[in-house]
């Protein structure tokens, strides 16, 4: 109802109740609107998983990447095609936190290849730039 607008006046319509003296509808008898809880990547972890996808980029492996936000996990997906199914998926799964860590990275045959609670060591298993050849 506070977003109504006055088509009078052009104001809303909260403002024109006030000037009226009638005090516009409490927030009870509004619908209420439920927020859908979900997962999420803070900005340090991005910029961990940002880092090792920018050498890949940067080395011409990988093309595009999928972030999503869903009610129990976050997902980056790491694609050499946009049109393919994702080579590597980053996941964050709070619920495993106190078990195997909340972080992993899933090959694109599904299998994990990499557990634990620290997202820089996880990811090491995909950053091929520390690795070396020896002569």
């Amino acid at each position: 109802m506070s977003g109504e607008i006055n088509e009078e006046a052009g104001e809303p319509a909260n403002l024109v109740a006030l000037a009226r003296g009638t005090a516009p509808a409490p927030a009870e008898s509004r619908p209420a609107v439920r927020e859908v809880p979900y997962v999420a990547f803070d900005r340090h972890e991005l910029s961990e998983i940002l880092k090792v996808y920018g050498r890949m980029v940067a080395a011409g492996e990988w093309r595009d990447y999928a972030i999503d936000h869903l009610s129990d996990r976050a997902v980056f997906s790491i694609f050499r095609r946009s049109s393919e199914v994702p080579l590597y998926r980053v996941e964050k799964n709070p619920k495993l936190a106190r078990r195997q860590g909340a972080y992993s990275v899933i090959a694109q045959t599904g299998m994990i290849l990499k557990r634990g609670g620290e997202l820089a060591r996880v990811l090491r298993v995909i950053d091929k730039s520390w690795l070396s050849v020896a002569e």
